[in-house]
């Protein structure tokens, strides 16, 4: 058995996970995380410097935590992975910087991860529940609308190459073929807004209070219908494998502001919302889901389609929304690969089950927090 301790510090989360490797079985030994949620709740958003002090405060005890609920000992532990960029620079350096004095006193190999490649090997990581990253069963047709659910029954088997790998998030929309560990080509990614952020600027446009505009969008789209307003899918007809949201975020405020809609600078959530306004809402958050779901799982497949793959890597906080899930399954006849909701936004899992893959450092003091590193 081989054990890794994986440390992410890349955004505002402080995370620490174990996690053990016996024969092809990755498997979680612990997992925690000290979010940050309250205050991005209080200031509405993620203030940095403000970030990483509370890193400083939480970083030890994640760790000691992690170790602790693991049954691990620090002789136990074979590697230390650690987020090396892209992120903020003074979060990335809580973690980094920690791992690297850690590596040194324990005498463990330091391994250095790209956090945003980190996020598709939450995929190789076995789960013992029905919540499993595993191939997704594909329905003949998709449910009416999506948001954050439950994954079919989980199957033992994990991706395999050559695969497309589709990273979505708050700031990422990425599009690469994986060739295999440490080996992949860069074929695309979005050209200004990120569908995640497509999805919080969203949610503020029509009013929704939250930090996180997508479970909210994906919620109030359950009530919906994805056809009421044709909203644009940008660049879905084009010849390359790039991504644009902001000309769909445009016309949802032309929406928005137009005649038709009276949702603007309400909360629809508060009792006094009128009924009409909480059916426009949970039409326009349909819609707009649906256009954003098309314009990825499109160029997607396509991507597996010119490249004759047969597996798709689904990654990135967005990768929870149920509605991309059962519309990827739907639209392409191979193996869709998703982890589990819980493994889609940043945590340290992901970052120890890459580090089973990747090539430590020589000498850990060569390692430099990278708030710039990209998969170009």
């Amino acid at each position: 058995m081989k054990v890794i301790l994986g440390i992410e510090t890349s955004c505002d989360e402080t995370a620490c996970a174990i996690v053990t490797k016996l024969g092809d079985r990755l498997t979680i030994a612990s997992n925690v995380i000290a979010s940050s949620a309250a205050l991005q709740a209080k200031y509405g958003g993620v203030i940095p410097d403000q970030a990483a002090r509370e890193q400083l405060k939480s970083i030890i005890p994640v760790i000691t935590e992690a170790i602790h609920d693991s049954r691990f000992t620090i002789h136990d532990i074979d590697a230390i992975a650690v987020t090396m960029g892209p992120g903020l620079i003074g979060s990335l350096l809580v973690g980094v910087e920690t791992a690297k004095v850690l590596s040194l006193v324990w005498k463990k190999p330091l391994i250095p991860i790209n956090h945003l490649l980190g996020h598709f090997y939450a995929n190789w990581v076995n789960q013992p529940s029905a919540n499993s990253t595993a191939p997704i069963d594909r329905p003949s047709e998709p449910a009416p609308s999506g948001t954050i659910g439950d994954l079919p029954e989980a199957k033992s088997s994990v991706p395999t190459f050559p695969a497309i790998g589709l990273l979505v998030s708050g700031g990422h929309s990425d599009i690469i073929l994986m060739k295999g560990h440490g080996d992949y080509e860069y074929l695309g990614g979005t050209r200004d807004d990120a569908a995640g952020e497509c999805f919080d600027k969203s949610a503020r446009l029509m009013g929704l209070s939250g930090v996180q505009g997508g479970p909210l969008i994906a919620e109030y789209a359950k009530k919906g219908n994805p056809k009421a307003y044709n909203l644009p899918r940008p660049m879905a007809g084009s010849s390359d494998l790039d991504y644009s949201f902001s000309g769909l975020k445009t016309a949802l405020l032309n929406l928005v502001h137009s005649s038709q809609l009276s949702v603007h600078g309400k909360d629809p959530a508060k009792k006094n919302a009128s009924k009409n306004t909480e059916n426009q809402l949970a039409d326009l958050c349909a819609s707009l889901q649906e256009a954003i779901v098309d314009t990825l799982v499109s160029k997607a497949v396509k991507a597996a389609r010119m490249h004759h793959v047969e597996q798709i890597i689904l990654s990135g906080g967005v990768a929870a929304n149920l509605r991309l899930r059962e519309k990827l399954q739907v639209a392409f006849h191979g193996t869709v690969f998703a982890p589990p909701p819980s493994l889609c936004t940043d945590n340290a899992v992901m970052i120890a089950a890459s580090g089973f893959f990747s090539e430590p450092l020589t000498n850990p003091l060569d390692l430099e927090a990278d708030p710039n590193l990209s998969l170009q």
